[in-house]
């Protein structure tokens, strides 16, 4: 008899702005589950560029050709949205070693407070490894030329933020 239900993984991260990178990633994991909810973390403690109606909306419009992923936001730890979401597991980028020891003491702390998720790592593409929101927005931040490391809709947005 064949279970009926469904996969479902979160992808954590504040996504301030979504990268190539991010899309990449999202992409990949939307081929691996039923639902992929990318939920944007409301992190009180970094000043984002982005609101996060912003971010959310950006997220949607790069994944719209993506029929199974579902953007939200939280302001709780991971552990317990995935809890809350019935996901089955978290899905977690890793683009180096660095990353990867991080990405570790992270996943192992999920585990321990919500031991029926696992954690997914997956590799980043290795062209864009070097790739991270923060690197976006400084480049953007001193004009330069963003366009092959967000997607189309999101340098428009970066483009409008630094004009203002």
């Amino acid at each position: 008899m064949m279970s009926t239900n469904k996969r479902v993984a979160v992808y954590p991260g504040s996504f301030d702005p979504v990268t190539m990178g991010h899309l990449d990633i999202i992409q990949r994991a939307a081929r691996q589950f039923d639902v992929l909810i990318v939920a944007v973390l409301i992190n009180r403690s970094k000043q984002p560029l982005f609101t996060i109606e912003e971010r959310m909306e950006l997220i949607r419009q790069v994944t719209s050709h993506l029929p199974n992923v579902e953007v939200d936001s939280f302001q709780d730890l991971t552990a317990n949205y995935v809890r809350i979401r019935n996901a089955q597991a978290i899905v977690r980028g890793v683009r180096s070693v660095t990353d990867f020891e991080y990405e570790l003491q992270i996943a192992s702390t999920n585990h321990k407070l919500n031991p029926d998720a696992e954690t997914v790592f997956m590799m980043t593409n290795p062209k864009y490894s070097y790739l991270s929101s923060s690197i976006v927005k400084e480049i953007a931040a001193y004009e330069g030329d963003v366009k092959d490391l967000v997607p189309p809709e999101v340098e428009k947005a970066i483009r409008l933020k630094y004009k203002g």
